[in-house]
């Protein structure tokens, strides 16, 4: 577990969980499919292109990027269940029929995160920095 990584996970939870508190009614649409797809694609680019860059910046070789990419999803996989199970409560500006695909995008954010941290491994790029 990299401490470090697993911070940055609680802080990026922290201020995705504010951000969809107060702005979350636009990005989670149920009633558009074509929107849905755009911010699961979209999510899983960028946070596979972050968790590479912080494994990076957080120092570490290559082959630790799997386990960096859990303890920064870790947050995630934790906390947002209970966002699930208490969306109304949580998320009361958001249509209660989101709370699906809410947790859908949660899982493609950590989809990214693992890709980010894994692709490349089967080339050899496991030795470097």
């Amino acid at each position: 577990m990299n401490r470090t990584l697993l911070l940055y996970g609680f802080a990026l939870w922290v201020i995705g969980t504010i951000g969809v508190r107060f702005g979350g009614q636009v990005l989670l649409r149920p009633e558009s499919a074509a929107s849905t797809i755009v911010l699961y694609v979209l999510s899983v680019l960028a946070m596979a292109f972050l968790t590479r860059r912080l494994c990076r910046v957080a120092g570490l070789a290559r082959s630790e990027w799997p386990a960096g990419a859990v303890s920064l999803a870790l947050p995630t996989l934790l906390l947002d269940p209970l966002s699930s199970a208490f969306f109304r409560n949580v998320f009361p500006n958001i249509t209660p029929s989101a709370a699906g695909l809410f947790g859908g995008w949660m899982l493609c954010c950590c989809a990214g995160a693992m890709l980010g941290a894994t692709l490349g491994l089967a080339r050899g790029e496991a030795t470097g920095r």
